[in-house]
């Protein structure tokens, strides 16, 4: 299971109910962080994800989604970790990240490497999965991020190789690595016993930007696409100007994207209160959307997994609107 937690949801600064941007993904043990913002070492704490981090995701220079490092490494640092920490952020990112990192007269007890990533780059490739960065559209250098799964072998057809007089043990899993096999004195190919491979997961945030073609391309046929909603369609010249997006914009991209559910973040203080307006929006265009609040869980299986929502709610509300 991929498990998204918003720890932050607020544009540009906290409001009462919202802390500044912070997103926390667990995939299979591992554990990112994608902006990090003011506050954000209390967020992580106040909704149980844990400070065992692999890396952090940095998407651009403005202060509410960089300045959480500062408190963050301090604590990771008292904390007694010893694994370096890796940080990556757009071109140009450097010199502001270890400034933050190593603000003041405290030394930090671990090593931190900072790498910036050119739209396209991958910051993490694995047999199973990479995470990369992506141009978006925000007036500053800035980035996206996506993570998406590589393909899975399909099912393995356990009755059908018994039928074919294949002994359980080794040899099964042989065949389900694609790896032709010897039994009953014959040859037995893989796609004899195992399925059509089985799509991965696709998970994509954006941070600020306009709705781009960029994001649009990145995210086609995502599980879950994570866009700027900072206003609503009454601001959408201001929300041009200023490089963010509305709600509406956002689930257009997402309608013509065809990505599976749409979750609306950075949402600007006038509607800290109320995040109804938006997300009614949204929902006229794309009704896969939810405008996340902070300490929403949005869990991410793998799509021959999901069941009805009526039996397992897979967005987990502790509250209901979007409001505060």
């Amino acid at each position: 299971m991929i498990r998204v937690t918003f720890l932050g949801t607020a544009a540009s600064r906290p409001t009462v109910g919202r802390n500044v941007s912070g997103i926390s993904i667990h995939r299979e043990g591992e554990s990112f962080l994608f902006d990090c913002g003011e506050g954000t070492q209390r967020q992580m704490m106040r909704f149980g994800t844990g400070f065992a981090l692999d890396a952090i995701f940095i998407t651009h220079l403005h202060a509410d989604h960089f300045l959480g490092l500062i408190g963050l490494t301090r604590t990771l640092s008292l904390q007694g970790r010893t694994d370096t920490l890796r940080i990556y952020g757009p071109r140009g990112s450097t010199r502001s990240l270890l400034d933050a990192v190593h603000l003041g007269v405290d030394r930090i007890a671990f090593p931190v490497q900072v790498e910036e990533l050119e739209p396209g780059e991958e910051a993490i490739k694995t047999e199973e999965y990479s995470i990369a960065a992506y141009s978006s559209r925000h007036g500053v250098s800035s980035v996206g991020y996506v993570l998406r799964e590589h393909p899975r072998p399909g099912r393995f057809d356990v009755e059908k190789a018994r039928e074919l007089g294949v002994p359980e043990g080794p040899l099964f899993g042989r065949l389900h690595a694609g790896e032709p096999v010897v039994a009953a004195g014959r040859e037995i190919r893989p796609e004899e016993v195992v399925g059509p491979p089985r799509a991965g997961r696709t998970i994509v945030y954006t941070g600020d930007t306009r709705p781009c073609r960029e994001t649009e391309e990145v995210a086609r046929g995502a599980d879950l696409l994570i866009h700027d909603a900072t206003f609503g369609e009454d601001e959408v010249k201001r929300a041009h100007e200023t490089f963010h997006s509305t709600g509406r914009g956002a689930a257009l991209l997402a309608r013509r994207a065809k990505v599976r559910r749409l979750v609306l973040t950075h949402l600007s203080a006038r509607y800290a209160a109320n995040a109804l307006p938006i997300e009614r929006e949204a929902r006229e265009v794309f009704p896969e959307t939810k405008v996340a609040y902070d300490g929403l869980v949005v869990e991410v299986p793998f799509r021959e997994d999901e069941v009805e929502k009526e039996e397992r709610p897979v967005l987990k509300n502790a509250r209901r609107g979007g409001s505060e």
